[in-house]
């Protein structure tokens, strides 16, 4: 089955206005004023999901549907949003855990109700949903087991985060649809010409993007000596303006890299600053002089920015048959939207969304964690996909030492 970029921007935008009338019903439900910061459809392995809600712990309500779209949807605050959200509606309520559940009870039923209500209404077909659950757990566990499918690893889940316009708290919506469904409408809603892209190929380059940093994290340990784990990796579609969104306002230190050939783009590593500071002065044979992120430090993470970017370039390479050669390591150290903003500007000049491809690496041994992004031209994300042997798969995966 196909899925081309026009019907993936139709049912990004749909999601993503079905999140904008669930904040808008809690808006005139409470008084708070807010706004959906970004939405995005990942595809993503299904052990890797909500693993962007770390160990926090969270409530919310979450409730199946079925009908000409089915799965599993759930609406989730952190503890603290919990709590201004039950107060704003009744004042007081935060403070009795009965009264607390039975406000975020009505808000999620009323919030979730219009979010299926309007894929109902563009599908011109009846989506029924159950009463809505009470949950209450921590990180991942807050979501439910994703769809079950006996032929797919990797799924697509909707994802959109809703900040507080005057605080700094925010909410989650997750729609988890069953992937055959779900793929149907994509491939009945896919141009048949050039711009459609077999869905089981995203899927490999997903692997693809995986394998890529296992290396990275390999190379880390050889330089470094710091055990490393690749965490997360997933392909993301959203508007292009979006794309900055996507990595937020903590302050990074990494490089910056143009690769050129199909497809052509930019490749971040991109590091919290306590982590460029440790993985830095594991590099060094000598005690850093001077205090907080020194020079000697930025050299030494552009050191190993370009190693890490060439083992993930060159896995690329490899597996898509294509050259893919790359600019040297520009460091950066800024927040993450000022960083992205002039690349995402720069493919905004000829596509309107963008594919992201995003892993993550971290470590129990000390405190690090890096994350990188790709940005390729979507165009030409095409065109290399479109020449990809999904038949590779399984060879890649069996070959990846060689490979990457």
């Amino acid at each position: 089955m196909k899925v081309d970029v026009q019907s993936l921007g139709t049912f990004n935008q749909l999601a993503h206005e079905g999140a904008e009338q669930a904040t808008q019903s809690m808006s005139q439900m409470t008084g708070i004023d807010a706004a959906v910061d970004v939405t995005k459809i990942s595809l993503v392995d299904r052990a890797d999901i909500g693993e962007e809600l770390g160990d926090d712990e969270f409530v919310g309500v979450q409730f199946s549907f079925e009908g000409a779209l089915s799965g599993e949807t759930v609406l989730v605050f952190d503890q603290a949003s919990s709590d201004k959200i039950v107060n704003a509606l009744m004042p007081g309520a935060a403070d009795d855990p009965s009264m607390a559940r039975s406000s975020v009870e009505e808000i999620g039923n009323i919030m979730m109700s219009g979010f299926i209500d309007g894929w109902a209404d563009y599908l011109e077909a009846a989506i029924e949903h159950t009463p809505p659950e009470y949950i209450e757990r921590s990180g991942a566990s807050v979501l439910p087991d994703a769809p079950e499918a006996s032929e797919n690893d990797q799924i697509f889940v909707f994802r959109s985060e809703v900040e507080w316009l005057d605080e700094s708290v925010s909410f989650y919506i997750y729609m988890l649809p069953e992937y055959d469904p779900l793929a149907e409408l994509m491939a009945d809603h896919a141009d048949a010409g050039d711009d459609a892209i077999p869905i089981e190929k995203l899927e490999v380059f997903n692997q693809m993007t995986r394998s890529g940093t296992e290396k990275a994290a390999e190379n880390v340990e050889m330089m470094a000596g710091i055990q490393t784990e690749a965490e997360v990796s997933q392909i993301s579609f959203a508007p292009i303006e979006d794309v900055p969104k996507q990595v937020g306002n903590d302050t990074y230190v990494g490089t910056v890299v143009e690769f050129t050939g199909t497809p052509s783009g930019f490749l971040l590593v991109l590091f919290d600053e306590t982590s460029a500071v440790t993985v830095a002065e594991a590099l060094m044979p000598m005690e850093v002089a001077g205090e907080g992120l020194t020079a000697q430090h930025k050299s030494a993470i552009e050191e190993l920015g370009n190693i890490m970017t060439s083992g993930f370039v060159d896995g690329w390479a490899n597996v898509l048959q294509q050259s893919v050669d790359h600019s040297p390591p520009r460091l950066v150290h800024d927040m993450g939207r000022a960083i992205v903003d002039p690349l995402a500007a720069q493919l905004g000049q000829h596509q309107r969304h963008a594919f992201i491809i995003d892993s993550k690496m971290k470590t129990d041994e000390v405190e690090f964690e890096s994350e990188i992004y790709a940005l390729p031209n979507e165009a030409e994300l095409r065109e290399a996909l479109d020449e990809l042997l999904v038949e590779r798969a399984d060879e890649t995966e069996a070959d990846a030492d060689q490979i990457f």
